[in-house]
């Protein structure tokens, strides 16, 4: 009987061992970037491998392989669309990071400024509440859609990002259209366009990365 329960004991303290391990190790994993966009993160038109998101993942998984970069982007998406998805990718990935990059086809289809506002910060609400930081990549639409309309989607992106506190791009395209990177469409970005769109989409995600992840991630895509 003693050397029973000198084994129950000893089992015990084990067990406790393990796990006091398996919380240390949770409490130090990462669970990455979620990147919840449309076809501008999707790569749309050119390869996936070379789009802005494909860069940034093969940067990480070299310098910081335990922090994944998850690109949930669909070409097309709406904010309402991109609302109604995020909460079942929260609760599969659990990221650290959400990088919100939607609005550009609520604009292009003429749809509400405010309604997209509005899916915005629940998405930005959705994702503090699952413990995620954000932070969101704006957008602006062809000035074909009337200076009135075009203004107000404008500003909806500021008046998002001040009134939730969230680091903010105003036009995620920026630079790019000036030199002519972008396909026959008008709308999507070319290949050569990838790498400055990770040099202003990392301008908010790199501070929001884990500190053993900043110093050594850049915007070179050898």
């Amino acid at each position: 009987m003693w050397a029973s329960k000198t084994g129950d004991v000893v089992f015990m303290a084990r067990y406790l061992l393990l796990v006091q391990l398996l919380c240390l190790a949770a409490s130090v994993h990462a669970n990455g970037v979620l990147i919840l966009g449309d076809s501008i993160s999707a790569a749309y038109g050119i390869e996936k491998s070379s789009g802005w998101v494909a860069l940034m993942d093969r940067q990480l998984k070299e310098r910081c392989p335990d922090f994944p970069v998850i690109n949930a982007s669909v070409s097309g998406e709406t904010t309402a669309g991109g609302k109604a998805r995020l909460p079942t990718l929260l609760a599969r990935h659990k990221p650290d990071l959400v990088v919100v990059e939607l609005g550009g086809n609520d604009g292009l289809r003429g749809l509400s400024p405010m309604v997209m506002a509005s899916n915005l910060k629940q998405m930005i609400s959705l994702s503090r509440q699952a413990e995620a930081d954000v932070v969101l990549l704006g957008m602006r639409i062809p000035p074909n859609y009337g200076q009135q309309y075009t203004a107000l989607f404008e500003r909806q992106y500021r008046d998002v990002a001040q009134s939730t506190s969230v680091p903010w791009v105003p036009f995620f395209l920026e630079g790019v259209i000036e030199q002519g990177w972008m396909q026959g469409d008008g709308i999507h970005p070319t290949i050569e366009a990838q790498p400055l769109l990770l040099e202003t989409a990392l301008s908010v995600i790199e501070p929001q990365l884990p500190s053993r992840c900043r110093s050594h991630i850049s915007t070179e895509t050898e």
